[in-house]
């Protein structure tokens, strides 16, 4: 087999790996601009644009079928989604960076041990956690409120890790200029780590921000009222209020993951640069 063929083969695979994965996002698109009738057909675009399932979720216009605005809180869902995922994000961020650099940087007995201890955690299946983080939350009274939602997720043994991975790349010469500048170790880690590991801290922000933001398991389980609903959680409101009204589904669920998507392509060259420069050293 010669070199052109092996090159033509190579590109053809990866291009209907490429259609494979992203062909169900184009029919998620397409449905999302169909009327009911043309919702179980297979074709991507629709004969008839029908652009108002979103004005229908997004409560500007009656649902066709009850002539009546439908009961969804989309907004304050969306609202809720970003809230949530920011406050995890930041709050997660800030716990996995001192911890990594308690980790990374600093001398104690028994660091390493505890490390691995620390590193077991993520073996453990999330789902495993939820009944006791659950019962923690009902004595706590936390139940049904952003605390409840937020709290259980700032802390992460994976982006401990990433970000402990990273900052071991630094060489020690910063800590001791540091030391005979006389700064401490609070500043040596605002100060000098943080900034140099900026690389990591954005990754692992980017990767908590997607993770949370589609986060399901744990909001299903500790949200009662309507107002505190996140996306996938209102999502469940079109089965279960309103039958199967695939169209309008399709269109919330573009609208929930788009942002996500432009997110990550604006993002991408941090994200992957972080993770391989946390890789680098272990």
């Amino acid at each position: 087999m010669n070199r052109e063929l092996r090159i033509f083969l190579k590109h053809g695979l990866l291009l209907f790996l490429a259609l494979a994965m992203i062909g169900p996002f184009l029919w998620m698109l397409g449905a999302s601009f169909k009327p009911n009738a043309e919702i179980e057909r297979l074709a991507l675009l629709p004969d008839d644009v029908h652009a108002q399932n979103y004005a229908i979720v997004l409560r500007q216009a009656p649902d066709p079928h009850t002539g009546h605005l439908l009961n969804l809180s989309f907004p304050r869902w969306y609202f809720n989604s970003f809230f949530v995922a920011a406050w995890v994000t930041s709050l997660q961020v800030m716990t996995s960076a001192m911890a990594a650099f308690a980790f990374s940087r600093l001398a104690w007995r028994g660091r390493d041990t505890v490390f691995l201890f620390y590193l077991g955690t993520m073996m453990i299946p999330s789902i495993v956690l939820m009944l006791p983080n659950y019962q923690i939350m009902v004595k706590l009274g936390l139940v049904n409120t952003y605390r409840g939602l937020i709290v259980p997720m700032a802390f992460s043994a994976f982006g401990t890790f990433l970000l402990r991975q990273f900052m071991i790349t630094l060489p020690r010469s910063y800590d001791e200029a540091a030391e005979i500048d006389g700064a401490s170790a609070l500043q040596l880690f605002l100060d000098v780590i943080l900034p140099l590991a900026r690389p990591g801290v954005v990754a692992l922000a980017i990767l908590t921000f997607l993770g949370n933001f589609q986060s399901f398991a744990w909001p299903l389980i500790m949200v009662k009222d309507d107002y505190l609903r996140t996306i996938p959680i209102g999502l469940l409101s079109f089965q279960s209020d309103y039958g199967q009204q695939t169209e309008l589904i399709m269109a919330a669920t573009v609208m929930n993951i788009v942002p996500l998507i432009a997110l990550f392509i604006v993002m991408q060259r941090q994200l992957v640069a972080g993770i391989q420069m946390g890789g680098v050293k272990g």
